[in-house]
């Protein structure tokens, strides 16, 4: 076992991951451990753009920002948290462009804005020009910047090094323990401040947008050190994902004018969502999309819908929607347009579907995509360990691992890549401030012993179960059961499967006993991970009685702010899963029915 000693260890290296390195470079020695190479990591896969109110093409103000999102997360977002992050935006999408990345521009050279879904003006109600992008590989180009950035600054990377445990003494995070990929040992990590930024889970359900590597790691680590995990019972299902396969066809493709059609050729989002129609937030849409398939209208009576961007079909209802440019001409696209605003989407359906969007509707379909909750945290990232919001001293979150909760019950377009920059940011300043201010805590003996014997547990087994087996039937039961729609049989019925399939996973075989890049030992502790979140995620799920973005109950229609309208959190004890609750930060927007 080898040991590792930084003042700063950053848990993942995606945008939020690198962005806290970053930070935290400038002011404490800092590692960062990704199971990834940093640049294939998941925020790479963010297409439409990052929402920051620059109003560089029309009116727009950090204010209405704050307000669509707390809208957007039915009035579950803690509104401090939001507001603070809105504002934070505008500098920090700046900062962004001065690190180099290559924002698509105006003609005039300043930052190109498009629309997304549940962005508005809040005083004519329609769609506002927010999000940032660059072309349709606005993550990717994130990742590229901030990757440079660390690297210019020396920061220290431990690729395809797996971590599998915290290590907590005297009450305060002291390091991680790790596995490297290569070698197969075990290495510890000592460190004044940890911070976890391990992205979601989204690989629990049968359909997702999500990368394989999205299990969940940084949630189940904390489950098992007894730090609740919040609002799991909110996921949110993206409305355009390519039928069967998942893949993400990006919101920007709606802001660029396509519309969702029916099989009777109809675009069906007017009667869900007469004001902004195709741009409402994302578990709006998804709901009428299922609802259309249920009732008979998916295409030739399918499971899938078209999403049309074709030049004429644009066209067609800008004029009806009286859509216009900037300059106040009519709003109109050619098939240049589309190639130069969506080249990767274009690229995506002709691979994937073998479909030109350019000239035919894509098939689409809601895919699992993002998890609203995670480790909670304050609006400092410092990890909370009750209902009090007690501070666990050196531990940190940011992005999606964490529930700092700006998203609340339903996150809209582009806010999980502000979420990823402006509390990525704050982690690493506030990570190195702490680590600054702070000595090394005494490293237990036995820092690693927990971590082996998860690992001992699966290759000792000697049962004779597939892995992949309960991992197809856990994602089947997930996607049928805790999806879109929900209610208290089918919720019931996935819980006791869960736990079956948890018993079964005590006894599953594994064939590689080696040390090297034994991918199915890790893959095998990262299907334990995905089967405490599922449970932890239905029990949340099945407590909650009413219906509240993207958790939305055909027994409980209604949203209910008299008993509702606080925060799930859930400990994972050895006799099963507890719950307790927390309020929600109320400051300028008490709750009212979301119009659209």
């Amino acid at each position: 076992m080898k040991t590792h000693r930084y003042e700063v260890v950053v848990v993942g290296a995606g945008g939020a991951g690198l962005m806290a390195a970053l930070q935290a470079s400038r002011r404490a020695a800092t590692a960062v451990l990704s199971k990834l190479y940093p640049i294939r990591s998941h925020t790479g896969a963010a297409q439409g753009g990052i929402g920051a109110a620059l109003g560089n093409l029309e009116e727009d103000s950090p204010e209405w920002h704050t307000y669509d999102t707390v809208k957007g997360s039915d009035y579950l977002g803690d509104q401090d948290a939001i507001e603070f992050m809105c504002h934070e935006a505008v500098e920090t999408v700046y900062e962004l462009e001065h690190m180099g990345l290559p924002f698509s521009r105006t003609p005039d050279g300043r930052i190109a804005q498009r629309r997304f879904g549940g962005h508005t003006n809040n005083i004519t109600g329609k769609p506002v020009q927010r999000a940032c992008y660059a072309a349709d590989r606005t993550g990717h180009m994130i990742l590229q910047t901030l990757y440079q950035q660390c690297i210019k600054r020396n920061v220290t990377f431990f690729d395809e090094f797996q971590v599998l445990d915290l290590i907590v003494v005297n009450g305060a995070a002291a390091g991680v323990v790790a596995i490297e990929l290569a070698t197969g040992e075990l290495h510890v990590f000592h460190a004044k401040a940890v911070i976890f930024a391990t992205g979601g889970y989204g690989r629990m359900w049968e359909i997702t947008s999500n990368a394989y590597a999205y299990t969940g790691d940084g949630i189940a680590v904390a489950l098992r050190r007894g730090i609740p995990a919040e609002d799991l019972e909110f996921f949110q299902f993206h409305p355009t994902g390519i039928y069967k396969l998942g893949i993400l066809i990006t919101e920007g493709v709606r802001g660029e004018g396509g519309v969702l059609i029916n099989d009777l050729g109809e675009r069906f989002m007017e009667r869900y969502a007469p004001h902004v129609k195709d741009l409402a937030s994302r578990d709006v849409v998804s709901r009428a999309m299922y609802i259309e398939m249920r009732e008979g209208r998916g295409i030739g009576g399918q499971r899938y819908l078209y999403l049309d961007v074709r030049p004429e079909t644009v066209n067609k209802y800008a004029a009806i929607d009286g859509r216009t440019n900037p300059d106040g001409s009519p709003y109109q696209v050619t098939a240049d347009d589309i190639m130069a605003k969506l080249p990767e989407i274009i690229d995506f359906c002709r691979t994937y579907m073998g479909v030109d969007p350019v000239t035919e509707p894509m098939p689409v379909q809601p895919t699992a995509h993002y998890a609203m909750g995670g480790i909670p945290t304050n609006i400092r990232t410092e990890v909370v360990i009750d209902e009090q919001n007690t501070v666990m001293p050196g531990l940190y979150a940011a992005g999606e691992t964490a529930c700092v909760s700006v998203h609340g019950a339903n996150r809209l377009g582009t806010n999980s890549l502000v979420d990823i920059i402006v509390f990525g940011r704050h982690a690493g300043i506030n990570a190195a401030e702490f680590a600054r201010g702070a000595s090394f805590q005494p490293l237990p003996s036995d820092a690693a012993d927990f971590a082996r014997q998860q690992l001992d547990r699966l290759l000792n087994s000697k049962g004779k179960e597939r892995p992949i087996e309960i991992a197809n039937e856990m994602k089947h039961t997930m996607f049928d059961l805790v999806g879109v729609f929900r209610t208290e049989e089918s919720m019931q019925q996935a819980l006791e499967k869960i736990r079956e399939l948890k018993e079964r996973y005590a006894y599953i075989q594994l064939h590689d006993h080696g040390k090297i890049f034994n991918t199915e030992l890790l893959t095998a502790w990262e299907l334990g991970n995905l089967l405490d979140l599922a449970e932890v995620t239905t029990v949340s799920a099945l407590a909650r009685k009413e219906s509240r973005g993207a958790h939305s109950r055909e027994d409980y229609p209604e949203r209910d702010d008299e008993h509702w309208l606080k925060h799930t959190l859930a400990w994972l004890d050895e006799d099963g899963v507890r719950l307790g609750y927390k309020p929600v930060v109320i400051t300028k927007y008490e709750p009212k029915e979301r119009v659209y």
